[in-house]
C-alpha cells in the first residue's frame, strides 16, 4: 500500500528546490515551516487513506458509459467531493475568488500525492486547477464572477478541448467552428477526443475550454480562438441551469488510467435544446486563443511531470516492499541459512536503488521548476522576474518529459523486481506501467519537448539563462569537491563530468541554431533533453546529501547521492557523442524506412 513519503517531499522543498530560503526572506508573506508542514502532512493523510485504497478499484472497474451518461468507479465520486470540500482544488487560486493563493511549490507536492494514490483519479482536478488558470488569466470580468468561484472550490470542474481527429500535436489543422450570435456569445460546433473527464458524476457541472475557428479567423494557429462552454449554462442564480448542446458521444478504452473518463465530445448537434450549436463565450481575444490555451498548458506540462514523479515513487515502493518479502536463492555472503529476500541480491538492489534515483532526480527537477515559477511571481524587479521566468522556462520541458521516461522506467523495473507475479494484474505493479505510459505522450509528447527545449528555450537571452544555470550546476559540483565527504566517493569526478558533457553539448547545439543547421539540432533533440535530466539529478541529489549531513536521513541521502553518480551518470558522456555525432547517420538511414 502507498504511503506518502511526507517527509522527502517537505525536505526535497526546503532544501533542494530552494523554499526554505524563499521562506526566510518572506517571498511569500506571512507563510511558514509550520503552515507548510501542517499542509503537507494533510495532503499525505488524504492521498495514503482516502485515494489509494479506491486506486485498485478504479483500475479495474474502470469508468462506463450508462444509458448515455458516464459513471466513474465505486466510491469515486464521493472521493472527489470530500477532496473538494478539504480546499484543495484552491491552494493556489486567487483568494478573491476562494482560493488560497499559496506558492505553486505546495501545489504541485500535493499533485504528486494525489497521483502516486491513483492517477486516473487526480486528472480530474488537474484538468480543473489549469482552466482555473486560464480563466483568471484571460477571462472577462463577467466569466470570472460567473465561474471562477465554483471552479476554484471544485463544485464544478474544468476540461481542455483541443485534440481532433485530424489534429493532435498540429493544431493548424483544427475543424471545430464557432459563430457570433450578435449578444456576445457563440455557438459551437465540432468534435473533440481525448477530453480528461469530460463527462462525469463527481460534480454537478463541467466547464469545457474549446478551441474553435470563427468564420473570418486567418488559417493556421493564428485563427485559432478559446471559448468557455459549460455543460449546464448557469441560471439567474448562479446554479446549473439549462442544458447546453454538447454531450459525450463515448469513452476510450485505454491501455491504462481506466478510472479517468476519456471522452469524445460532440459540440452542436441539436441534442439538446431546439436551436443547434453549444453556446459559449470567447475567452481572451479572438483569434488568440491559442495564446490563452497554453497558460493552462504550460502549467498542465509540470502538472504532468509530477505524475511521472508519483508513478516512480509508488511502483518503487511497491517493488521494494515485495523484495524485502519475496525470497529466492541464497545471496552472496547471506549467513543465514535458506532463501534469502530478493533485496540482498546485488542486482535486485541495483534496480531498486537506480528508481530510488530516479524519482528523487524527478522529484527535485519538477520542485526546482514549480520554485522557479513561484519566484517570477514573487518580485517586483522586472529584471529578477524574468530571470525567474526563463528559468521556468527553461525546466518546464525537462520536467514533463525526463519525469514523465523515468515514470515509465521506474515502472517497468519495478515489474522485473516482482519476477513473474509482475506480470500477473494481481499484484498491482503493472497497473503502474500501464498508467505510466500515457505521460510521455499527453500535453505535447516528449519529442516535442525536446524540440521546444533546443529551439526556443536554449536561445533565451541570447544563450546566457543556459550557461548561467551550468554555471551554478559547477557551483554544486565544487561544492562537493570541497566538502571533503568520503562517504560520497567519486561523486565530484562523475558530477565534473557529466556538466561538462552537458556544456558541451549545449553550446554545439547553440553553434549549430546559430548557423542555421536546425534539423542537425533536432536530430539531438531528445539524447540532450535525457542528458540535461540526469546531470540535474546528479546535481540536485548532491545538494541534498550536502543539505542534511546533520539529517537522520543524511547519510541514506549521502549513498544515494553516490550510487547515482557512480551508476547512472556516466550515461551523459554517450548522449553528449549522441547530439554531436547523430545527425549524419541519422540523414543517411532515413532511407531504410522506406
Amino acid at each position: 500500500m502507498y504511503i506518502a513519503p511526507v517527509d522527502d517531499i517537505a525536505f526535497t522543498l526546503k532544501h533542494v528546490a530552494g523554499l526554505k530560503s524563499a521562506l526566510d526572506q518572506g517571498a511569500f508573506g506571512e507563510l511558514d515551516e509550520d503552515t507548510v508542514d501542517a499542509i503537507l502532512h494533510e495532503a499525505g493523510r488524504f492521498a495514503t487513506d482516502e485515494v489509494a485504497p479506491l486506486g485498485d478499484i478504479g483500475d479495474k472497474q474502470g469508468s462506463k458509459m450508462v444509458d448515455g451518461a458516464v459513471r466513474t468507479p465505486d466510491g469515486w465520486a464521493d472521493l472527489y467531493r470530500r477532496w473538494a470540500e478539504g480546499g484543495w482544488n484552491g491552494l493556489t487560486a486567487p483568494e478573491e475568488f476562494g482560493g488560497q493563493a499559496l506558492p505553486h511549490l505546495l501545489n504541485v507536492a500535493a499533485l504528486e500525492m494525489w497521483n502516486s494514490g491513483s492517477m486516473a483519479f487526480a486528472l480530474c482536478p488537474t484538468l480543473t486547477m489549469g482552466a482555473v488558470e486560464a480563466i483568471a488569466a484571460h477571462g472577462s470580468g463577467n466569466l470570472k464572477a460567473a465561474y471562477l468561484e465554483k471552479l476554484v472550490s471544485g463544485v464544478w470542474t474544468g476540461t481542455m478541448n483541443l485534440t481532433e481527429p485530424q489534429a493532435g500535436s498540429d493544431l493548424a489543422a483544427l475543424k471545430s467552428r464557432a459563430e457570433r450570435v450578435g449578444d456576445g456569445s457563440y455557438r459551437i460546433f465540432g468534435q473533440k477526443i481525448y477530453i480528461t473527464w469530460g463527462e462525469h458524476d463527481a460534480a454537478e457541472n463541467i466547464i469545457h475550454l474549446v478551441l474553435a475557428r470563427l468564420p473570418d479567423a486567418p488559417a493556421g494557429t493564428r485563427g485559432i480562438s478559446l471559448f468557455l462552454v459549460p455543460k449546464f449554462l448557469p441560471d439567474a442564480a448562479g446554479n446549473p441551469g439549462e442544458r447546453n448542446d454538447l454531450f459525450c458521444h463515448a469513452l476510450e478504452h485505454k491501455l491504462g488510467i481506466h478510472g479517468s473518463p476519456t471522452c469524445t465530445m460532440i459540440f452542436g448537434d441539436g441534442r439538446y435544446g431546439a436551436e443547434k450549436g453549444a453556446i459559449g463565450w470567447i475567452v481572451g481575444e479572438e483569434n488568440k486563443g491559442l495564446a490563452c490555451m497554453f497558460t493552462m498548458m504550460n502549467n498542465a506540462r509540470l502538472a504532468v511531470g509530477m505524475q511521472g514523479v508519483a508513478i516512480c515513487e509508488a511502483a518503487t515502493q511497491k517493488a521494494i516492499a515485495y523484495a524485502k518479502e519475496r525470497t529466492q536463492g541464497k545471496a552472496p555472503g547471506a549467513k543465514a541459512t535458506g532463501m534469502s529476500p530478493i533485496i540482498e541480491h546485488p542486482d535486485i538492489a541495483r534496480t531498486l536503488l537506480t528508481m530510488k534515483a530516479l524519482t528523487q532526480g524527478s522529484r527535485a527537477i519538477s520542485f526546482s521548476c514549480a520554485h522557479a515559477i513561484d519566484m517570477s511571481h514573487a518580485t517586483s524587479d522586472p529584471a529578477k522576474a524574468r530571470f525567474w521566468q526563463e528559468r521556468a522556462a527553461l525546466l518546464t520541458p525537462i520536467a514533463k518529459s525526463f519525469s514523465t521516461d523515468a515514470g515509465v522506467d521506474v515502472a517497468s523495473l519495478g515489474i522485473q523486481v516482482h519476477g513473474g507475479m509482475g506480470f500477473i494484474e494481481e499484484t498491482g505493479a503493472a497497473r503502474y506501467l500501464r498508467d505510466a505510459r500515457i505521460a510521455p505522450i499527453y500535453e505535447g509528447t516528449n519529442g516535442i519537448q525536446a524540440i521546444d527545449l533546443v529551439t526556443r528555450k536554449l536561445p533565451l537571452s541570447e544563450g546566457a539563462q543556459v550557461r548561467g544555470f551550468i554555471a551554478e550546476l559547477k557551483e554544486q559540483a565544487e561544492a562537493v569537491r570541497a566538502s571533503n565527504t568520503p562517504e560520497l566517493g567519486e561523486t565530484a569526478r562523475y558530477l565534473d563530468r557529466s556538466i561538462i558533457d552537458l556544456e558541451e553539448a549545449t553550446e554545439w547545439l547553440l553553434d549549430a541554431l546559430a548557423k542555421g543547421e536546425t534539423s542537425a539540432a533536432l536530430a539531438g533533440a531528445t539524447p540532450y533533453q535525457r542528458l540535461f535530466g540526469l546531470a540535474l539529478t546528479g546535481a540536485y541529489l548532491a545538494k541534498g546529501a550536502l543539505a542534511s549531513v546533520d539529517d537522520g536521513q543524511g547519510a541514506n541521502r549521502t549513498a544515494l547521492c553516490r550510487f547515482t553518480a557512480e551508476n547512472l551518470l556516466a550515461e551523459t558522456s554517450a548522449l553528449k557523442d549522441r547530439v554531436i555525432s547523430g545527425a549524419a547517420s541519422l540523414e543517411a538511414a532515413r532511407a531504410v524506412l522506406g
